[in-house]
């Protein structure tokens, strides 16, 4: 290219502004080119365009063609992106996104912007944080294009709308909100597009920025956006009648309105047979409240309700507790605040050292603190049983609030021992009840009790069964099938 162009002092005058703007950083260029039939100007940003694009589909139609206006430029270059105007916000904007600009005289108003941005971006990965073991294998990746790919074919209908926003002072990310229009409840809708073009930030780097932004009580430690990397689960809440919405750059989708219940339930679900799944839900859901209060109750009854402890085990807590002299409390926020140490840096360090610093800080730390008498066997366990019973929620931002709720009940439980948890659970219903996810009921279908949602809550009835859209997104279709034509009926052989 050094040899098709020869550099000049004297730039257009529509380019001037430009050049004023852009010329502090050396990636920008802005050059003549005098070989051709007309002599031409081209500006870009060097290192977000593609070369490849500029040799092969734009400068033979330049060099060789008898061009007498800028507007002759759509019907010779084949390149779909290509824009003529002459306002420097929209060719700032261009020039920062990829596009060439190109002009034919100093004394022209119009120039025309070409798009040949150069895509950086990974392949479809295999999804890591949901992963499952039957199903699709296709994950996010960080392009928005991609995203919507592999949404679009799974949804080849005409009735799926995209809208999209520039979000971000700085960054200014593109920003895409997915529905099906004949589904979706338009108030829905409306609300998500309304707080979306409300944000004012200067760099929005991923979707979970958005979902700070759009939740309805920004102080609660609750997720009220569900995240997901997972395409084939974006269908099915689409379907559903959801609103989706992707940003550029980021590998996760958020998907609104929901409920705490979805946070409980893995996609996997619907692909094993309905006893199965139903069966792993309900030990989820077990598991959650185990990790929650089984150390806040071995606090409570060890520092105030001795009477409630059976005599056979008592002798094995008295033998355990002999040498350690720390009070309950003290000895669980010990094991508690160890465990979460062992945890964040498993999660920060590599992949190979920190299953290694897991398994072996762990047993090492562990069997050290038994040791020396700061903490009891029993205890050890107890609260490694509930580490582990945290990991089975599906939804990772999920996770971290069950994480950080064991805490108020383990104050709780020293202050006023079981009466203290109760205490605790009353406050911590309270604000669910009063919480919401785009306007709806965050605790639905609880509260509200809808028997017709709760098929597909803590278990996971038959499909035949599912015939019927969850009551809080009001869709306009509420049917998802025809449940007369989905009886089975007899085989002709029967």
């Amino acid at each position: 290219m050094a040899n098709w162009f020869k550099r000049e002092e004297k730039r257009p005058k529509l380019t001037e502004e430009i050049y004023q703007t852009f010329r502090k950083s050396q990636d920008f260029v802005c050059q003549l080119n005098n070989l051709a039939i007309r002599p031409f100007w081209l500006s870009y940003q060097k290192n977000i365009v593609d070369t490849k694009v500029i040799h092969e589909s734009i400068l033979p139609y330049l060099l060789y063609s008898k061009i007498y206006s800028i507007k002759e430029l759509k019907s010779i270059i084949p390149i779909e992106n290509l824009v003529i105007t002459n306002k420097v916000d929209e060719i700032e904007e261009k020039l920062l996104q990829g596009y060439i600009m190109v002009q034919f005289h100093k004394h022209d108003s119009d120039c025309a912007l070409i798009g040949a941005e150069k895509f950086e971006k990974r392949q479809v990965p295999t999804p890591e944080v949901e992963f499952s073991v039957v199903g699709p294998k296709e994950a996010f990746a960080e392009s928005l294009d991609i995203n919507l790919n592999l949404i679009r074919k799974r949804l080849p209908v005409p009735e799926l709308r995209v809208k999209m926003f520039t979000v971000g002072k700085v960054s200014r990310t593109k920003v895409a909100v997915l529905y099906i229009e004949d589904i979706v409840d338009k108030t829905n809708v409306q609300t998500v597009l309304q707080r979306i073009s409300d944000i004012e930030f200067d760099q929005i780097s991923d979707s979970s920025f958005i979902a700070q932004f759009l939740e309805d009580n920004r102080n609660s430690p609750f997720p009220q956006m569900l995240q997901t990397e997972r395409p084939d689960r974006v269908a099915s809440v689409l379907v559903e009648g959801k609103v989706v919405i992707l940003s550029n750059g980021s590998p996760q989708a958020l998907l609104t309105p929901t409920t705490l219940v979805e946070f409980f339930s893995s996609y996997e679900d619907y692909f094993m047979n309905w006893y199965i799944a139903s069966f792993i839900r309900i030990v989820r859901l077990f598991s959650v409240v185990f990790s929650i209060l089984i150390t806040p109750i071995y606090v409570a009854v060890l520092s105030y309700h001795h009477e409630l402890i059976p005599r056979d085990l008592l002798a094995t807590l008295i033998t355990s507790r002999r040498e350690v002299p720390l009070p309950p409390i003290l000895e669980a926020l010990f094991l508690e605040l160890t465990i979460e140490l062992l945890r964040e840096a498993g999660a920060r360090l590599p992949t190979k050292v920190g299953q290694t610093i897991g398994i072996v800080g762990g047993i090492v730390i562990g069997t050290a603190s038994v040791e020396a008498g700061l903490t009891s066997n029993v205890l050890l366990i107890i609260v490694a049983l509930a580490a582990l019973a945290s990991f089975t929620t599906p939804v990772y931002v999920m996770g971290n609030t069950i994480r950080l709720i064991r805490f108020p009940f383990l104050i709780f439980a020293e202050l006023w021992g079981l009466l203290g948890i109760v205490f605790c659970f009353c406050f911590l219903l309270a604000h669910l009840i009063q919480l919401t996810s785009l306007g709806r009921p965050f605790l639905e279908p609880i509260y509200p009790t809808r028997l017709r949602d709760l098929k597909d809550a803590f278990v996971r009835l038959p499909f035949s069964e599912l015939s019927k859209r969850p009551v809080y997104l009001r869709a306009k279709d509420k049917s998802k099938f025809n449940i007369n034509d989905a009886v089975r009926k007899k085989d002709i052989d029967e």
